[in-house]
């Protein structure tokens, strides 16, 4: 076959095609010589040598290729792993700025750098070909008819956030056509959209899209998969496997199709994503892309033996985030997803492994610096997940200004109280206003640094949160050792299903707590998904392996889960209602002209204040909250006055049924009750309390007031 090879332009990376050819650009700092492999309708393979190289960019023009065009490298270098090097033109490689990848990775031997049977193990050399083996990149016609969508910017105090998988939402789901579940077509249906719609939220967060590794070597041998994602192998291509149109390029299609699908329903979409290490795993691992590209440049390798990688994830290796390429790749991935394909934020996975220049999490790092001065990038929502598994890798609370953050105590806080497990009642009153304790900074962090949730991906659904003490993962083939051990979890008296009435009443009970806690709290409420409708997994609380119906979403539980399907809309609803519970700054604790009514204020049962004892020292299993809805100092969007209803919530974590006093100085109002989490619904009835009629709080419940006007 014989190709034309023109020297072509060192920028962009990766391929691009301008309607009569295409350019193709590698960066290798250390390669001494790069092929660019294009493969035919047959899987016959034409080997290119680019000669040109510019700032250490391979590159090369080539006419007549265009979209729909397989390719990948093969990189020629030293091999020498003590060094750093892992070189090897055997393994054909992934273009790491390719917009699309065709097929998945297979599982073999043909995949190492080294051979498995050498006793040198990663030190030796392997001969073998990787391509029948390999994905291939793809080269994309990026056109698309956007028509006039573009990102919703929804203020981060109206958001309300959806963890999702786009498989598992979709590929059980009745409505959707069979062919289309399990995909981003899928997830675009209008069955799809219309459950998202009527819950009422607002973004839809999804697992990674980026393509990842789906069958690495230690779970093919267990005949499972990896499901959730977090194993990228490329930062630029939608994953193919959730493309029901193809996989030539088709699959970035479809995925504009869904964001704009979303954006339609007024939903925005962000985006898990996974910058800290990628699918190649430690000196062990397979060679897929980067580690044959410039091993030495990409990762993090160990100061004094770079045979061997930094591992700040628990995933074998890290990025190096300290070398200016690698930043330039992942400011280039990022600026893509928003420019290109219109995604509204971004989920940074183990965020504190980016921030690493050393050993130490430096929150003025290089990485954070340039998000920040990015007109691009840092004017989307951003969320770090602020911890990772290095040494002072806990930062939550330590992320800088344009930053919120999974926060963590939040989580445990909320399942400690409403488990019964004694915590502060300072502890408690710092996580349902938003953890000024950890954001309330000269920074300029606001409420919405705190994206609050009591579940997610990772750990027990909310169902499983209620119904067991333990985990139950031997699905996943290692005798229930991997997963959270401590889980803040109560099974309410019996462990996993039963027939109990008694324990069943309960556990829905704590499921409405856990909710209306979230959705009463400051700061920005997630929620995940199939929470709703009392998703299970029936304990496995690291379902990261299960493509299966252990992590697919069971649709047919909505016909037995109606009553808290339609109670988490209501109270979603509620939510958008009422600006006193999603406030943008925070609470002061200063009376209004000196009335002594505060903007917000701390009761003990008998109506008395709390005092600053028991702020600091006391441990509260039940206590009053008054929100006063005249004292939210944020303008609205055209500068007016904001004012709502003032609210009083009663909580009742003791295992009695408890009477509140309407705290003295609020008795000659008439307050109506709203919402009574020992009922499954909003309360219908007009029930109105004043003077000194108690408000009975049954066990372990909670009860929301509304002051009358």
């Amino acid at each position: 076959m014989y190709v034309a090879l023109w020297p072509g332009n060192v920028y962009p990376l990766g391929s691009c095609w301008d309607g009569k050819g295409t350019n193709f650009t590698l960066f290798s700092e250390n390669a001494t010589g790069v092929e660019l492999c294009l493969f035919d309708r047959d899987d016959e393979e034409t080997r290119i040598q680019l000669t040109e190289v510019s700032n250490f960019v391979w590159h090369g023009y080539i006419p007549g290729i265009g979209p729909g065009q397989r390719y990948g490298y093969r990189v020629h270098g030293p091999y020498a792993p003590q060094e750093g090097h892992r070189f090897n033109p055997n393994k054909l490689l992934i273009d790491p700025y390719t917009k699309a990848i065709a097929g998945e990775v297979g599982n073999g031997p043909e995949l190492y750098g080294y051979s498995w049977e050498s006793e040198e193990a990663d030190l030796s050399f392997s001969d073998l070909d990787s391509a029948p083996l390999m994905p291939k990149s793809v080269v994309v016609d990026q056109s698309f008819d956007w028509e006039d969508d573009k990102l919703l910017r929804t203020p981060w105090n109206e958001t309300i956030i959806y963890e999702t998988h786009v498989k598992g939402f979709t590929k059980l789901h009745p409505d959707i056509p069979e062919e289309l579940r399990g995909t981003y077509a899928g997830m675009a249906h209008p069955a799809a959209i219309e459950h998202l719609q009527r819950l009422g939220i607002s973004a839809v967060e999804l697992m990674p899209v980026h393509h990842f590794l789906s069958v690495p070597g230690h779970l093919a041998d267990k005949g499972l998969r990896n499901y959730w994602g977090y194993d990228s192998i490329n930062y630029f291509a939608p994953h193919s496997e959730y493309s029901s149109s193809g996989t030539l390029g088709e699959q970035v299609r479809e995925f504009k199709e869904m964001v704009k699908a979303l954006h339609r329903a007024g939903i925005e979409v962000i985006l898990d994503v996974v910058y800290n290490h990628t699918g190649e795993g430690n000196h062990m691992g397979p060679t897929l892309s980067m580690r044959g590209i410039d091993n030495a440049n990409y990762y993090r390798l160990v100061d004094g033996d770079a045979r061997y990688y930094m591992d700040f994830t628990g995933c074998g290796n890290s990025l190096n985030v300290r070398h200016a390429q690698v930043l330039k790749m992942i400011m280039d991935s990022l600026r893509y997803w928003v420019t290109e394909m219109h995604v509204d934020g971004f989920r940074f996975d183990l965020a504190s492994a980016l921030a690493r220049e050393l050993y130490e999490v430096d929150r003025l790092s290089a990485f954070f610096d340039i998000i920040h001065q990015d007109p691009t990038i840092a004017d989307v929502k951003l969320i770090a997940e602020p911890w990772d598994i290095g040494t002072g890798g806990y930062q939550v609370g330590n992320f800088p200004v344009l930053w919120s953050e999974w926060n963590g105590k939040y989580r445990d806080t909320a399942r400690d109280f409403w488990r019964g497990v004694d915590s502060t009642l300072g502890e408690f009153a710092y996580r349902l206003t938003g953890s000024p304790d950890l954001y309330y900074q000269e920074n300029g962090r606001r409420p919405n640094a705190s994206i609050n949730f009591i579940t997610a991906h990772d750990g027990f659904t909310l169902n499983d949160l209620v119904s067991y003490n333990e985990k139950h993962n031997e699905a996943n083939g290692e005798e229930s050792r991997d997963g959270e051990s401590h889980n803040r979890s109560w099974n309410c008296g019996a462990e996993g299903e039963t027939d109990d009435p008694e324990v069943l009443q309960l556990r829905e009970r704590q499921r409405r707590n856990f909710l209306v806690t979230l959705m009463l709290s400051q700061g920005i409420p997630m929620i995940l998904g199939g929470d709703e409708m009392g998703r299970t997994q029936h304990g496995n609380n690291n379902g990261y392996c299960q493509d299966s119906e252990i992590s697919w979403f069971n649709w047919d539980l909505v016909q037995g889960n109606t009553d808290l399907l339609d109670f988490t809309r209501e109270l979603i609803y509620f939510r958008r209602q009422h600006p006193v519970f999603r406030r943008r700054k925070w609470f002061q604790g200063q009376a209004i002209h000196g009335s002594g009514v505060s903007d917000i204020m701390w009761f003990n049962p008998d109506g008395s204040e709390m005092d600053q004892e028991q702020w600091e020292i006391g441990y509260a299993k039940s206590m009053g909250v008054f929100l006063n809805g005249n004292m939210i100092p944020s303008p609205g969007k055209q500068g007016q006055r904001i004012s709502d209803d003032s609210f009083l919530i009663f909580f009742n974590a003791h295992y009695e049924t408890l009477e509140f006093n309407l705290p003295q100085g609020m008795q000659d109002n008439q307050w109506v009750l709203v919402i009574d989490t020992k009922e499954p619904r909003f309360i219908q009835e007009e029930r109105i309390y004043t003077g000194d009629r108690t408000v009975p709080v049954t066990a372990r419940s909670l009860v929301l007031l509304r002051q009358m006007v």
